[in-house]
């Protein structure tokens, strides 16, 4: 990719926020979107309604918002399908940007489960989360999510390794989902890494949380560092 053409996209910082408090140092830090969740200890369950409800009105950012019922990322039966379907219902009525939502059966994207969610928030955009990284066939699924088109976004962190090789398979998910869909980075992102994903690929958007925070709550000047580091020599 020309410099001139990585210059044109734009950068995105996504900060994870558990709280009201969290919601409102992130966007003073410096943040352009959040990702509402609740147990951040488990990677984040889908958050009470009241509370996104209450970010929302307190904070100008957009909002993404997990669904997720339970730890791992199957559904223990139609009861909690019910569940996340009534949430999708409630936040498509909120006005948030999106959901983040992503279902695995034996290693492969539960595109059933997932198109029925879907179409119960059908005015929401949508982020596949971190199981995408436990898909068996990775470059399946983005083909796949393609065609979904309420998904504009994957999170992935680019598997086992050191950062080079992480930052190599991050390009490649990037290329193949394009254009339809950009790769949200996140997954061990501090500065320093998004730093060099930033030299090394064309993504240009990234997702944090314990980066962020200090005693479990987001601090404003360490999403302040995330935002400088992403920015640098850019704007």
């Amino acid at each position: 990719m020309s410099n001139d053409a990585q210059h044109n996209q734009t950068c995105l910082l996504e900060v994870i926020a558990c709280t009201v408090e969290d919601a409102v140092e992130a966007e003073l830090g410096g943040a352009n979107r959040l990702e509402i969740i609740s147990r951040f200890d488990v990677g984040g369950l889908t958050p009470p309604i009241d509370l996104v409800r209450e970010i929302k009105a307190k904070v100008s950012l957009p909002l993404r918002v997990i669904l997720r019922e339970s730890e791992g990322y199957g559904v223990s039966g139609e009861a909690e399908i019910k569940k996340l379907c009534a949430a999708a219902r409630e936040l498509n009525a909120t006005g948030v940007d999106g959901i983040v939502l992503g279902f695995l059966q034996k290693g492969t994207v539960n595109f059933d489960l997932i198109e029925k969610i879907l179409f119960c928030a059908p005015n929401l955009k949508a982020t596949f989360h971190h199981a995408f990284e436990d898909a068996t066939d990775k470059f399946f699924a983005i083909e796949k999510l393609k065609g979904l088109a309420q998904i504009d976004r994957i999170l992935a962190h680019g598997g086992q390794g050191i950062w080079a090789e992480k930052i190599s398979r991050l390009e490649d998910y990037a290329n193949a989902a394009q254009p339809e869909i950009k790769i949200l980075a996140g997954g061990g992102i501090d500065s320093q890494v998004i730093s060099m994903i930033r030299a090394k690929t064309s993504i240009r958007e990234f997702h944090v949380g314990s980066a962020t925070r200090a005693n479990g709550k987001v601090e404003m000047s360490r999403v302040t560092t995330l935002a400088r580091a992403l920015r640098e020599n850019y704007d």
